[in-house]
């Protein structure tokens, strides 16, 4: 039986934020330190942490100094094989797809 998260888009934001911050902290670096090495300013990066919120471009400028940039960009190209999405809630609710 397959299991659907509903997810909005501020809980997708503080997921990234999350996950960036839990490699920062594992890196030991400050948020000055990784705005030094990404130049996002310090005070964004705050801002990011607390609230999910960023420009796109400086999400995809820490990303790149945390985390792999390719498994991010992997989001973007096509699924090998992916399953069907169901095309009513009926089949959601029967797990028809």
């Amino acid at each position: 039986m397959r299991r659907f998260l509903l997810l909005d888009d501020a809980e997708v934001q503080l997921a990234f934020a999350a996950h960036l911050r839990g490699l920062r902290e594992q890196a030991k670096w400050s948020r000055e330190a990784l705005a030094e090495r990404s130049s996002v300013p310090a005070a964004t990066i705050k801002k990011f942490e607390r609230t999910g919120q960023i420009a796109f471009r400086q999400l995809l400028l820490l990303w790149q100094s945390l985390d792999d940039l390719q498994r991010l960009y992997a989001l973007t190209q096509p699924a090998s094989q992916s399953a069907p999405l169901p095309s009513s809630i009926d089949e959601v609710l029967r797990d028809e797809f």
